[in-house]
């Protein structure tokens, strides 16, 4: 099958190569992959790894083999899913747990967005519990976790901040959902719309700093990125004097420990399907051009998602 490998030389550091098909495990099916979404830590990571590492989370797929233990979807089922690395290539074996079965409305290339940003969006929010009434801020917003975020923090009734860097992101993430934008470098200027019950960091650094001062009273503050790159002081006397705030890291290959990913996916794939849900793909292409693609994506020229068509 082919794959796309790390090559210093390539594109976003990829090229695509023949490589010995997937041997799955009992409890893995083989999918046939049609599209993949990528993410800024992966075409971060291509730049560090050895030649001939495969990376790649996201994918969408038919499923070719079914999982031999009975579990999971049949074979020629519709599904979404992700690895932890692989999929990036024509054929991925994939934990059952970590699938879900498409609704027959859904495209690969919407589903295939899904996976990585939205189950973090998800399951960031999730840690906020019931937001009907309560404001919640968005850091990061026009990212593809942070266009995930804002929709579902909409249709979880809750009043909903976006912080943005540039000026030109403000129509995208209010269309997603924002019903106030903050532009700029730090989340300090968010006050005025506080504080907060839940918020969602992927920027860190000084931001997370700002935020720490914005939660609110037995609110969260959850972590999930450090996109900023930078170390940030940290008022502690600030942030435990609130009362009964607290703070959350979140990984979210860690979290499959408190809910299955194909739990989550099954939930974001059924939004999609009702139209209440928007992958927000902002850049599409062939397998052949994922270098190109991943190149754009960590120059920070594609806000929203990047999707590949494998098949």
């Amino acid at each position: 099958m082919r794959a796309a490998l790390v090559d210093s030389s390539a594109p976003g550091h990829l090229a695509i190569t023949e490589t010995p098909d997937p041997i799955p495990m009992s409890d893995q099916a083989v999918v046939q992959i049609k599209a993949v979404s990528l993410n800024l830590g992966e075409v971060r990571r291509a730049r560090r790894e050895s030649a001939g590492a495969h990376l790649g989370w996201d994918l969408a797929g038919v499923v070719a083999q079914a999982a031999a233990d009975g579990s999971g979807p049949s074979e020629g089922s519709r599904i979404v899913g992700l690895v932890r690395s692989g999929s990036w290539a024509e054929r991925a074996a994939v934990d059952t747990r970590m699938m879900a079965v498409l609704p027959d409305n859904v495209s690969f290339a919407a589903a295939a967005a899904l996976p990585v940003a939205g189950l973090t969006a998800l399951y960031a929010l999730e840690q906020g519990g019931q937001l009907l009434g309560r404001r919640v801020l968005v850091t990061g917003a026009s990212g593809g976790v942070g266009l995930f975020a804002l929709q579902l923090a909409k249709l979880s009734g809750a009043t909903v901040t976006a912080l943005i860097r540039r000026d030109a992101k403000t129509d995208m993430v209010r269309e997603a959902g924002a019903d106030h934008v903050i532009c700029g470098d730090r989340a300090s200027g968010a006050a005025d719309h506080g504080p907060f019950h839940c918020i969602l960091d992927s920027v860190g650094g000084e931001v997370l700093a700002d935020c720490l001062k914005l939660v609110n009273r037995g609110g969260i503050l959850v972590n999930f990125g450090v996109s900023a790159g930078e170390q940030a002081t940290v008022e502690v006397g600030d942030f435990f004097r609130i009362g009964r705030a607290r703070y959350y890291g979140l990984y979210l290959f860690t979290e499959f420990g408190r809910r299955a990913a194909c739990d989550g996916l099954g939930v974001l794939a059924g939004l999609v399907a009702a139209g209440k849900l928007d992958p927000h793909i902002s850049a599409e292409g062939p397998f052949e051009e994922i270098g190109v693609l991943a190149e754009r994506l960590f120059n920070r020229e594609i806000s929203g998602k990047a999707v590949v068509h494998v098949d």
